[in-house]
């Protein structure tokens, strides 16, 4: 299992995912790493364990069809199987959606369908969850579609919301559960791929 990881930030989940390969609790391969922001973490850490890290936005590529087709060229090249959006800041173009070898998944921080879509990332969405007095919170795993947070759930894990929650404390025990999720669904992937239609 080939997978490339998008990233935005600190890439803690690709951490997670690198881990798991490496100590062989997932039979796959991060073989390549891309994020839109050229300082993220994510890039150091990709190098720190020899997988290709690229930068790609628009300012490599001011036009998105453009940056589209060499985001479509990277993961050909890198002769990628999955891809996992964790905490990528940016929608994929139709070009690379629709390449159907591409088999594309997002992890987000919330139960979806609640506390999804655009605006829904970073402490917002804890924030959120918090200020609707919701008694969970948690993480889900789903293929990807074209708008933000949309398209068939695979997985999803359920954290308490505990009374005295501040966004820190709720961020922290639902990014350890999201960490979690998305290496165990990956794992099933692997092994059961024609469950969800590929």
């Amino acid at each position: 299992m080939r997978i490339a990881v998008f990233a935005s930030q600190t890439g803690t989940i690709l951490q997670a995912i690198i881990d798991a390969c490496e100590t062989g609790t997932l039979n796959a391969t991060v073989v390549l790493v891309v994020s839109n922001n050229s300082g993220a973490e994510a890039l150091r850490r990709a190098s720190e364990h020899g997988i290709r890290a690229v930068h790609l936005s628009g300012r490599t590529h001011p036009d998105e069809g453009v940056l589209d087709r060499a985001i479509m060229l990277a993961l050909k090249e890198a002769d990628v199987e999955w891809v996992v959006l964790a905490g990528y800041m940016k929608k994929l173009g139709p070009e690379t959606l629709s390449a159907r070898r591409f088999r594309v998944v997002n992890t987000h921080p919330a139960l979806l369908p609640k506390f999804g879509g655009q605006g829904f990332f970073g402490d917002a969405v804890h924030q959120a969850v918090l200020d609707a007095g919701e008694t969970e919170s948690g993480a889900t795993v789903h293929l990807v579609e074209g708008d933000y947070d949309t398209g068939p759930i695979l997985s999803q894990v359920r954290v308490p919301v505990k009374p005295k929650d501040t966004v820190q404390t709720l961020k922290a025990r639902v990014q350890n559960a999201e960490r979690n999720l998305i290496v165990h669904t990956l794992m099933e992937l692997s092994t059961h791929k024609k469950a969800i239609g590929y």
